[in-house]
């Protein structure tokens, strides 16, 4: 866990980094989490880009990644691809029950209209498998390809928040930058991009699955709670 910061010094923070490069901002992170800064991924779209910063900055970054299993095929190929060229240090993790196993018991994955059943799902098989990866990596600084173009709770961000669900510092070196820009990124290191991309925890990309909402903290307390009762 780390040390949490004042909001007055988080503030100064992200005024001296907004002018900021998102090379530049990597590299404070990486500085800022002296040897224990990650990266997380669930390589979706654009995700190419944030990696290849991770690892520009720190070859051997430590990458989390929760592989729900819902993934479709070309996600996971992109997955590959990307842990070769650039050479991750992946570490994976998974839902302590398979797809298989779940939907046998509760059915496929929940309407998206079914407000209770997806953060139950969304807790059981991401955000439990996420939680475990933290805790096991103990990361001082977590860099994510956030952004705020992408939901209305992210717009409430910036470029670096303290994370009350996972209590460490987040870093978003992309935070303020669009898919245009992106785009061009990709471009000008030559790298490959992924939209045959799915989240069942989310089922639309406008919703929070709860690893950056308030509410996963609440749901991964249940989770716990009924495991515990097990």
């Amino acid at each position: 866990m780390s040390q949490r910061p004042s909001a007055s010094q988080i503030a100064q923070w992200n005024a001296e980094l907004r002018a900021r490069t998102p090379l530049e901002i990597t590299r404070w992170a990486v500085q800022h989490g002296a040897g224990r800064a990650i990266a997380s991924t669930n390589f979706r779209p654009y995700e190419a880009a944030i990696l290849h910063l991770a690892t520009r900055v720190q070859p051997d970054i430590r990458v989390l990644w929760v592989d729900h299993g819902y993934n479709r095929p070309a996600t996971y190929r992109h997955a590959e691809a990307l842990r070769a060229r650039l050479r991750l240090d992946v570490h994976a993790y998974l839902p302590r029950v398979t797809v298989a196993h779940r939907e046998a018991l509760h059915g496929p994955v929940p309407d998206p209209a079914d407000e209770p059943a997806m953060k139950a799902f969304s807790a059981q098989m991401k955000l439990e498998p996420f939680q475990r990866g933290m805790r096991e990596l103990a990361p001082t600084v977590w860099l994510t390809a956030l952004r705020r173009d992408q939901t209305a709770n992210r717009a409430a961000l910036d470029l670096v928040a303290w994370d009350e669900n996972f209590q460490t510092l987040k870093v978003s070196p992309f935070f303020y930058w669009d898919d245009a820009q992106l785009d061009l990124y990709l471009r000008e290191h030559d790298l490959p991009n992924e939209f045959d991309y799915y989240d069942p925890a989310k089922g639309d990309q406008k919703r929070e699955c709860g690893l950056h909402a308030a509410w996963g903290k609440r749901a991964l307390a249940e989770v716990g709670t009924e495991a515990a009762g097990k």
